[in-house]
């Protein structure tokens, strides 16, 4: 198997998934360069994380990448890829592509343009855990989903997530959102457990979609407690017409209807007693609905989402086969500030609308 051979745009928190993954598994990726614009900050980067740093665009593709990571700052998004368009550069982005809507109505017409090789690294659809509740609603063990109640994901993240469990593609909707504050006890951070009892105060955001096509959404998130806190934990309901998933918990029907409750599994190996450590599954009763692409690797969660989108870029520049579109990624965030608006004017309803990139959200 040929490796798969990246370059990096960008120095931040999220750009270092790339590089431990890179070292992680150099039999099957590659990373050329890591691109720094300032040579001072890039001669540091470059001994504090053993990689080869360039400054400039050009040096980047000497080293003949099939893509580039773009994985900056989300302000300078926008415009970089836009450059990386006209240059004919295949790029996998970080989310958001865009931060207003008249950023997403240019890179979606800067895309036609140019043509552009294009996704976008939403990689949750790809940790673990969701793509067991995934598999099981394309199992089809809950029947028709008529509804989703998630806790767990921020605006796009969150929004990409409900139309993955519905299965919405451009289908109108309705917001009505509010946000609320409340304080909650600092428990964790990205250094570490947090053990000082300090107290702060914590958006809450709630919102309703109702789809044209009848099914609903609820949305509730605390950014940032959620993602960084052993007292607020990531929460999801699904009901269909012949069962639920609650959780970590599915109830369902068999063919001859009889009621089923079942724990999801996960199976890690070197918990307590080998001298392993590495995802392998996630079972629902004596069948795998997930198993790691990536056996016996010491990635977390997030790491093996990541992992699997630079195989799916991959995959896609050889064969077309979309990892996650850019038109999805827009789509992802236009209803995301749609919902803005509307926790911007609570209880007043606000609508969205098909967009230039609806008939490509496959």
């Amino acid at each position: 198997m040929d490796k798969i051979r990246f370059g990096l745009i960008g120095s931040g928190w999220r750009g270092e998934f790339y590089i431990r993954i890179a070292k992680a598994l150099p039999e099957q990726f590659e990373l050329t360069a890591v691109m720094i614009r300032d040579p001072e900050k890039g001669k540091a980067f470059s001994q504090t994380f053993g990689v080869k740093v360039v400054n400039s665009l050009e040096e980047l593709m000497a080293d003949v990448p099939s893509f580039v990571v773009l994985a900056i700052w989300r302000g300078c998004v926008a415009s970089t890829l836009e450059e990386l368009f006209e240059k004919k550069i295949p790029v996998l982005t970080e989310t958001p592509p865009g931060e207003t809507e008249e950023d997403l109505l240019a890179l979606w017409d800067a895309c036609q343009r140019h043509g552009a090789k294009v996704q976008v690294a939403e990689q949750y659809f790809l940790q673990p855990l969701y793509s067991a509740w995934l598999k099981a609603l394309s199992d089809g063990i809950l029947g028709d989903v008529e509804n989703v109640n998630i806790s767990a994901l921020h605006g796009y993240h969150g929004i990409s997530m409900i139309r993955k469990l519905l299965g919405i593609r451009d289908e109108k909707c309705t917001i009505y959102a509010k946000r609320y504050h409340f304080t909650v006890t600092e428990t964790y951070g990205r250094e570490g457990m947090v053990f000082d009892g300090e107290t702060f105060r914590c958006p809450r955001d709630r919102a309703t979609l109702e789809f044209e096509n009848g099914q609903v959404a609820f949305f509730d998130f605390s950014d940032p407690a959620q993602y960084h806190s052993f007292i607020r934990t990531r929460q999801l309901g699904v009901q269909g017409t012949r069962g639920e998933i609650d959780d970590l918990t599915v109830r369902y029907l068999t063919p001859e209807n009889i009621p089923v409750t079942q724990d999801l599994r996960r199976i890690d190996l070197g918990v307590y007693g080998n001298q392993e450590w590495s995802h392998f599954g996630l079972m629902l009763g004596e069948k795998f609905l997930y198993r790691s692409p990536f056996p016996g690797a010491r990635f977390n969660d997030d790491e093996i989402a990541v992992a699997s989108l630079l195989q799916g870029m991959d995959r896609y520049l050889k064969t077309g086969e979309e990892v996650y579109s850019l038109a999805q990624g827009l789509q992802d965030m236009y209803i995301t500030l749609k919902m803005e608006e509307a926790m911007a004017t609570p209880y007043v309803p606000v609508t969205t609308e098909p967009q230039p990139w609806s008939g490509a959200l496959a």
